[in-house]
């Protein structure tokens, strides 16, 4: 089974949960590079309500024009870079994070693999929806990302 068939409708909804009041600020995903071909399909608001109250997105991005997730991610790293994003501090081994040029946006993002892994042993916390449509790819070979999206030092 793909991402996509049949439970896409589910992951979607799970995925379209939002939280926070209105004058919550969030990120804007459209200066988010993706490449040509690229899905989103499951994403989820989450946010944080303390003094400085910001908004991030868990995002899980397909993409078919791979054969693999590792393909992916190595061709999303390389655009980014000729972008002039810049590498930051990942909360893993297994993931990958950049800073937009100005540092507005901190991306963290990894193969689907290594956010489970991440997950499983608690190094990082993704939204139930997220684990279950990265494990969803996994069983079914598709070409997927998972992706932090949040507000930048600047």
């Amino acid at each position: 089974m793909r991402i996509g068939s049949r439970c896409l409708p589910l992951l979607a909804a799970l995925g379209l949960a939002s939280c926070g009041s209105g004058g919550d600020r969030v990120p804007d995903l459209a200066g988010v590079p993706m490449l040509g071909g690229a899905q989103i399909v499951v994403k989820i608001r989450s946010c944080d309500p303390g003094a400085n109250a910001s908004c991030a997105f868990q995002l899980v991005v397909v993409n078919h024009r791979f054969r693999t997730s590792q393909a992916f991610l190595d061709a999303q790293r390389r655009r980014l870079r000729e972008l002039g994003w810049t590498g930051a501090y990942a909360p893993n081994g297994d993931e990958h994070a950049v800073d937009s040029p100005g540092g507005r946006l901190h991306l963290i993002y990894a193969t689907p693999d290594g956010d489970l892994i991440g997950i499983d042993f608690g190094w990082i916390k993704r939204r139930r929806a997220i684990a279950l449509a990265l494990s969803h790819a996994i069983f079914a070979h598709t070409p997927t990302l998972s992706m932090l999206v949040q507000f930048g030092s600047s």
